[in-house]
């Protein structure tokens, strides 16, 4: 029997009356999942190509990840880095499988992530400067990049939506453009301790970096002695086709970060780090309350084990062909609308004319879910399992959409 003094009210007013505005209010409540698909509060049905911004990489309560959070939960949850947990061990020892030899240090998201990668960059400046703090400290990023909201991960994004009200920043970050070697090359001093970008912007609007890029950012880190640092956060983890997205262009970075779909859908964030640089963090250095616990890591484990036994790697790489195809007609058959497309694998963004906030609304009044991104983008990100059917009715309501606003 309810209580004489709650009074029920919607979750809409729940979420205006109680939650914080930072962000814009949400369309849509949503109740229920499974597989490309969920369901909001009303009984609609969506396809759901924003996986929760890249993080549900197998859709929603795909039955074996399912099992091994019930299973894990009802075992050991929670134990602390003060201790082993043979989860932990074992998604290491295999994310190293995929990254190459080195170590890896579990979080809880992307930003704390990267905010591991940017002190792993002052460590090896300290180390180049032979102990001397604060002497060789500057990182490189790219323009238009987004590595997140601490105040390092800020400092990283030079983006006045991110940065303002928040001022003064962490000093010594520089900005080249990007997939434009010379621009990074000449920002380069004797401060300058690591280069630290995206494979493949997200935020800004699904921008690749070429794979002549990557390859002369990585000769130039070891003509320099420079970390060179990927932030995997979105790209990472399958969404191109390969476990990391720069394995496209055959290089090895020093570092890595990554989260979003490695859990799957519960919180993780991972770094890895090459054994060049590996022994720079010492005990004391840096930690975590929360990073790796049995839970987390069971979750990861079980991304992993199906993206392996249902060969998600090869179904992205060979699936996204035909639908990439299909979304690069747009431009051509709705020029006043769409101006271009790109991405790679399951990570697409398509460039409209105008604001895309419409075509977003107009896309989930048809029951397509999708992300909006920097530079009037919306991006396209289904679930690593999408099937071919569901990525051919993707392009249909993008065009049908498209035809409507002719």
């Amino acid at each position: 029997m309810s209580r004489p003094d709650v009074v029920r009210t919607s979750t809409a007013e729940l979420y205006d009356a109680h939650v914080l505005k930072n962000y814009g209010r949400p369309a849509l409540t949503l109740v229920r999942g499974g597989g490309s698909y969920v369901w909001d509060d009303q009984g609609g049905k969506f396809l759901d190509f924003t996986s929760g911004i890249a993080v549900s990489a197998l859709g929603h309560c795909h039955p074996h990840w399912v099992a091994a959070v019930q299973r894990q939960a009802g075992e050991l949850i929670h134990v602390s880095n003060l201790f082993r947990n043979p989860n932990q061990g074992e998604l290491a020892r295999r994310i190293v499988g995929y990254a190459g030899p080195g170590r890896v240090f579990f979080c809880n998201s992307g930003a704390e992530a990267n905010e591991a990668l940017l002190k792993l960059a002052r460590l090896h400046g300290m180390k180049k400067a032979g102990g001397e703090e604060g002497k060789i400290y500057k990182v490189i990023c790219a323009k238009n990049a987004f590595h997140g909201r601490t105040f390092g991960g800020m400092s990283a994004t030079p983006q006045e939506k991110i940065q303002k009200g928040f001022r003064p920043l962490v000093p010594g970050f520089v900005f080249g453009e990007l997939n434009n070697l010379a621009s990074f090359e000449e920002l380069i001093d004797d401060q300058t301790a690591a280069i630290f970008i995206e494979t493949i912007q997200g935020e800004s609007g699904v921008n690749p970096a070429t794979t002549e890029f990557l390859l002369g950012l990585r000769e130039l880190c070891n003509r320099q002695d420079l970390l060179l640092i990927l932030d995997e956060v979105q790209c990472g983890i399958g969404r191109t086709g390969k476990f990391y997205a720069f394995e496209h262009a055959g290089v090895r970075p020093d570092a890595i970060g990554m989260a979003k779909g490695l859990g799957g859908g519960f919180p993780i964030g991972a770094v890895w780090i090459g054994e060049k640089a590996a022994e720079l963090y010492q005990p004391g250095m840096h930690g975590t309350t929360f990073g790796g616990t049995p839970l987390a890591c069971a979750a990861a484990l079980a991304v992993l084990d199906v993206i392996e036994r249902e060969r998600l790697l090869e179904h992205v790489a060979k699936t996204s062909v035909a639908w990439i195809a299909a979304l690069q007609t747009l431009p051509a058959d709705f020029p006043a609308h769409v101006s271009g497309v790109r991405g790679r694998g399951f990570m697409v963004g398509i460039q409209l004319t105008g604001d895309p906030a419409p075509y977003v609304g107009a896309l989930r009044e048809a029951g397509l879910l999708v992300p909006s991104a920097g530079g009037n983008v919306i991006r396209l990100l289904p679930p690593l399992n999408a099937s071919a059917e569901e990525l051919a009715r993707s392009v249909e309501i993008i065009r049908s959409v498209l035809s409507a606003k002719k």
